[in-house]
């Protein structure tokens, strides 16, 4: 008995130790974003309050950064990152539902004064969304977007290519359907019509490419973009992925490498936190939509906001109201919608009314439908 006590004893340890290393590692793997957090801390005075405390924003941001490992290989490093993709995360309070809203990168918006790497200041500027990222990194393009949306953005991660591409690797790929083949040599993707599951090379390709894929335009792009996702969330979230140990450490693994996030998710336990309250949303309320916008009036390679239809959505979101979304464009929104010198408004919303609808999609959706 006391050399089984012993040896259990031993074993125990082992595995705690084990199990510490492997903590200790992942915990390790996230970077935090310590710049952007000093920028935010000096103008906190100047960002919006939470109206709905419990309830959290996430910036997401993708950057076409060509540095680092992996990642010169999709063009030259011209020491300038851009937000090549952008997306708000509304997770509601009671973590029934989650709402990502695109913000296109060609969007002309307000930009404030922010930090350059070298330590000068920019002016303020209207000029396109993506230059946020491009002069001050992650801590401009959240108050840009705060400035844009008056919605408390709480947290946000921003992943590079390799990042993604080994996401999606980790889960041993995710599946996708095409309606027409795809040969676009700018993204190196070359694949078939039909049912198709990429590997992390073929997702990066798919969701950057977009003057081979349908009519070329970045709305098109925004929509593949927001499919892909949907389907790489419903690929974590099966069992294969979550009930597999030697699935399960990989994503892990990749996941935390993938992040550079704000100080308070650049941990283990603040993801954990953040996960264990989504991860029983249903597919079918985790939601993807753009936010609504319209050919800029000067130049028709722009885009500029249809005024009454984004505030409508930025105030449900303020006010963690539901929204609704459909593929179809709903009537009285979209690029036929408002007036380019509409003012902002919020409007009145009684608590019996039902949700406004927004062009979108649900991760529970078939993309071959």
């Amino acid at each position: 008995m006391r050399y089984g006590a012993v040896g259990v004893s031993g074993f125990l340890l082992v595995a705690a130790g084990a199990g510490w290393a492997v903590y200790e590692k992942l915990n390790r793997n996230i970077t935090p974003d310590t710049d952007a957090a000093a920028e935010l801390k000096r103008y906190e005075k100047e960002r919006p309050g939470a109206l709905v405390t419990a309830a959290q924003n996430i910036l997401l941001i993708g950057s076409d950064s060509r540095a680092g490992e992996g990642n010169r290989r999709y063009g030259r490093d011209f020491g300038t990152e851009r937000s090549d993709t952008t997306m708000l995360l509304h997770l509601a309070a009671d973590r029934r539902s989650a709402t990502a809203v695109s913000i296109p990168r060609d969007l002309m918006v307000e930009i404030p004064d922010c930090l350059r790497p070298d330590g000068t200041r920019t002016e303020p500027d209207f000029t396109l969304f993506n230059s946020a990222f491009a002069v001050g990194g992650s801590g401009c393009t959240v108050r840009t977007v705060e400035k844009l949306t008056n919605i408390r953005v709480d947290h946000h991660m921003v992943v590079d290519f390799q990042g993604f591409k080994e996401m999606v690797d980790a889960v041993e790929g995710v599946q996708v359907c095409l309606r027409e083949p795809i040969d676009d040599r700018a993204a190196k993707l070359k694949l078939d019509a039909g049912t198709q599951t990429l590997d992390g090379e073929q997702a990066l390709g798919y969701v950057r490419a977009r003057k081979s894929i349908g009519d070329g335009s970045d709305t098109e792009r925004m929509d593949r973009q927001q499919h892909f996702l949907g389907a790489l969330v419903n690929k974590v979230s099966s069992n294969d992925v979550l009930l597999d140990p030697t699935m399960l450490y990989p994503v892990l693994d990749a996941a935390t490498s993938a992040l550079t996030t704000d100080p308070g998710l650049a941990n283990l336990r603040g993801l954990y936190d953040l996960v264990r309250g989504v991860r029983m949303i249903p597919t079918d309320r985790v939601q993807f939509l753009t936010v609504p916008r319209r050919s800029y009036v000067y130049n028709a390679n722009r885009d500029q906001l249809v005024k009454a239809e984004a505030e409508r959505l930025f105030q449900r979101l303020r006010s963690d109201s539901p929204v609704e979304v459909t593929p179809e464009r709903p009537p009285g929104s979209g690029d036929n919608a408002g007036k380019p010198d509409d003012p902002p408004r919020t409007p009145s919303v009684p608590p019996t009314a039902p949700a406004p609808t927004f062009r979108g999609n649900t991760a529970a959706e078939d993309a071959c439908a």
